[in-house]
């Protein structure tokens, strides 16, 4: 049984036919998973066995360290090491602020 191809995926198909044979999607596997923005993942999650850091307290140290060699070893303001951070993932400035306690960074 044909099924008639709705607008879009007339197009899609017309599109698909257009590529060269090594530019035209393959589908023989199962496609990745795309995580959405804002949802975490194990390794999220769960601390490294070197260390015992998380990936994000991983990305945070690494940042403020980067931020304050640009800054000649200077102090890094919360608010400039937090803009910086979110280029890599959310965290609300409060999470912040007590992720760099707990990690030494900073003052409780």
């Amino acid at each position: 049984m044909k099924v008639p191809l709705n607008g879009a995926s007339r197009r899609a198909a017309t599109i698909e036919a257009r590529l060269p044979a090594s530019a035209q999607p393959r589908h023989a596997g199962p496609r990745p998973f795309v995580y959405a923005p804002g949802v975490k993942t194990l390794d999220d999650v769960l601390p490294d066995a070197r260390d015992g850091l998380t990936r994000e307290e991983r990305i945070v140290l690494y940042v403020l360290h980067e931020t304050q060699k640009e800054r000649g070893g200077r102090s890094v303001p919360t608010t400039m090491l937090w803009g910086r951070v979110c280029e890599h993932f959310w965290i609300s400035p409060e999470d912040l602020s007590e992720m760099l306690a707990r990690l030494g960074a900073r003052k409780a």
